[in-house]
C-alpha cells in the first residue's frame, strides 16, 4: 500500500529555483509516496497548513523551506505521533543541521523514503512551542538585526556580520535563573536555552554537544567583561561545538535542567526558533520525546554542567 504524505512547500525560501526544487522533490518522492502538496503564502503559514493536515489525519508531513517553515510545521506536530520529514532550502537550515538530517534535496528525500524515525524532545517557551532554542540578549539582537534582504544576499554571513555589529554594544544585564532545585543570580551578556542546536548556533554550545533527546534543556551563560573577551568567547565556543567538547573558560557557564525561568534587569529581547517573541521574563519547559522526526539515528552523547566559577555568581537551593 502506498504511503501518503502532506508536503508543505515554501516557494520563496532560499536562493535557488523553487520550481526546479519542487520538480526534483516530486521526481524523487512520488514513486514512493502519494503527495498532497500545499504551498505557503504571505497569508497562510506552514504552521497553519500543518495544523490543517493534522486535523485531516495525515500519515506524514514534510516541510520544505527555510528554518521558519520547518520550525512552524514541527511546532504543529509536537505532541502528535505524526512523523515530520524535513527538506531544507533556507539560509541557515538550523533544524536539519541540529538533527544531522542531510541538507541536500536528494539526500533528505532519501531519508524520508527510508522511513526511519526517532523521537526528539521539544519545549514550551512562554506557552509557545520551541523546537531549537531561545536566546536572550546578544543572540536576539543579532537575529533581529539580520534582515531578510541581507540574508537572501549573503546567506549565513548575514548573521556573522550582524553579530560583529552587536559586539559594539555587548553589555551585561542582571539575571536570575530559577530551576526546580535552585536560584542562580549572575551578570550576563547572553543566555541561550537550547533543546537542539547546530554547531553554527555558537552561543548554545557551552556543554559538550546539545542533546536533543535526553529530556533536558541545555543552558549556556555568557559573561564577557569586554568586546575582546566576547570575540574570544565566540571563537572558543565555535571550536568546542565543532569538536563536541565542553567550554573551558571562566566567562562561560552551562547547566542542564528540564524547566527554567529566567528574569533580567533590565528586560531583554528574546528570540525563539529564529523569531523575536518579546522580552524577558521567560519560562521554558522540556517536552521529552515530544516530536517524531524522519532522521538518521545518531550515537548517544553525554554532557555535564559548569557554572560555579562565573564571576559574582550566587547559587541558592530552593
Amino acid at each position: 500500500m502506498t504511503r501518503s504524505a502532506c508536503l508543505i512547500f515554501n516557494p520563496v525560501a532560499g536562493q535557488g529555483n523553487s520550481d526546479q526544487d519542487l520538480a526534483t522533490i516530486k521526481n524523487l518522492l512520488e514513486p514512493e509516496l502519494e503527495l498532497d502538496i500545499q504551498f505557503t503564502t504571505e497569508e497562510v503559514s506552514g504552521g497553519e497548513l500543518a495544523r490543517k493536515a493534522v486535523k485531516n489525519n495525515a500519515e506524514m508531513i514534510i516541510a520544505s523551506g527555510g528554518d521558519g517553515t520547518v520550525s512552524a510545521v514541527a511546532e504543529a506536530l509536537v505532541g502528535t505521533e505524526i512523523p515530520l520529514g524535513a527538506i531544507a532550502r533556507g539560509t541557515a537550515n538550523a533544524f536539519v543541521n541540529a538533527l544531522d538530517i542531510p541538507d541536500s534535496i536528494e539526500a533528505a528525500c532519501q531519508v524520508i523514503i527510508e522511513g526511519a524515525t526517532k523521537k526528539v524532545d521539544a519545549g514550551m517557551c512562554n506557552g509557545k512551542p520551541m523546537i531549537l532554542l531561545a536566546g536572550i540578549g546578544f543572540e536576539a539582537d543579532t537575529v533581529e538585526d539580520a534582515d531578510r534582504e541581507t540574508k537572501n544576499r549573503l546567506g549565513t554571513l548575514a548573521y556573522v556580520l550582524s553579530g560583529l555589529k552587536q559586539l559594539r554594544e555587548f553589555e551585561k544585564f542582571e539575571t536570575t535563573i530559577e530551576t526546580k532545585e535552585r536560584v542562580i543570580t549572575v551578570e550576563a551578556n547572553a543566555i541561550t536555552i537550547a533543546n537542539a542546536a547546530p554547531s553554527t548556533s555558537v552561543l548554545a554550545h557551552g556543554t559538550a554537544g546539545v542533546i536533543y533527546d535526553d529530556g533536558l534543556l541545555d543552558i549556556t551563560i555568557i559573561a564577557a567583561e569586554s568586546r575582546t573577551n566576547a570575540i574570544a568567547i565566540s571563537y572558543h565556543l565555535l571550536q568546542s561545538a565543532s569538536n563536541d567538547e565542553a567550554a573551558e573558560r571562566d566567562d562561560i557557564g552551562y547547566l542542564r535542567t528540564n524547566w527554567v525561568k529566567i528574569s533580567t534587569n533590565p528586560p531583554q529581547k528574546v528570540v525563539l526558533d529564529g523569531e523575536i517573541i518579546g522580552k524577558t521574563p521567560i519560562e521554558v519547559e522540556c517536552i521529552p520525546q515530544g516530536l517524531t522526526v524522519l532522521a538518521p539515528v545518531e550515537p548517544e552523547i553525554q554532557a555535564e554542567e559548569k557554572i560555579e566559577h562565573l564571576s559574582g555568581i550566587k547559587i541558592e537551593p530552593k
